[in-house]
C-alpha cells in the first residue's frame, strides 16, 4: 500500500495488517506524507501546480477549466485533502503500536523512516513477511 494506509482507524488498520498475517503474506505500508510543518507546507506548491497543469489533462473538458481557475474547487479540495493525509499519517512509533496488538508468530516486522536524498523527504513504512524456517537435515 503506497499513501493510502493513513485513511484507516487504529482498528482497521490492525485487522488489514492481522489479515497479512493470518494468510501468511508479506506486506508493505509506505507514506510519503508525515505529520511534520515542512511535509504540510509543502502541499500548497503542490495544489498550486494544479494551475499550471490543468490544460494539459486528457481528455480535455471545459468544467476542469471552470472548477479550477473561475471556481478554484479543485485545488482547494486537493489542499484540503494533502493537509488531513499529512495529519493522520501513522508515524514509525504508532506502527509499532499498531503491530503489537496484532497476533503475528513467525513473523517479522520492519518499521522506520527512510530517505536516500534528504532529512525532509523521507518515507515510512512498515514491511511484514513469515519467516522462513529451515528446517535441519
Amino acid at each position: 500500500m503506497f499513501s493510502s494506509f493513513h485513511q484507516f482507524r487504529p482498528e482497521e488498520a490492525r485487522a488489514i495488517l492481522q489479515n497479512a498475517v493470518d494468510a501468511r503474506q508479506s506486506i508493505g505500508i509506505f507514506e510519503i506524507t508525515k505529520r511534520a510543518p515542512s511535509t504540510i507546507v509543502l502541499m500548497f506548491p503542490w495544489a498550486l501546480m494544479l494551475f499550471v497543469l490543468t490544460p494539459l489533462i486528457r481528455p480535455f473538458r471545459w468544467s476542469r477549466l471552470f472548477y479550477t481557475y473561475v471556481l478554484p474547487i479543485i485545488p482547494l479540495v486537493l489542499l484540503f485533502d494533502g493537509v488531513v493525509s499529512c495529519l493522520r499519517t501513522y508515524r514509525p512509533g504508532e506502527l509499532c503500536e499498531i503491530i503489537e496488538n496484532v497476533s503475528a508468530i513467525g513473523y517479522q516486522w520492519n518499521v522506520g523512516e527512510h530517505s536516500k536524498t534528504s532529512e525532509r523527504l523521507q518515507i515510512t513504512y512498515l514491511i511484514g513477511y513469515p519467516q522462513i524456517y529451515v528446517s535441519p537435515r
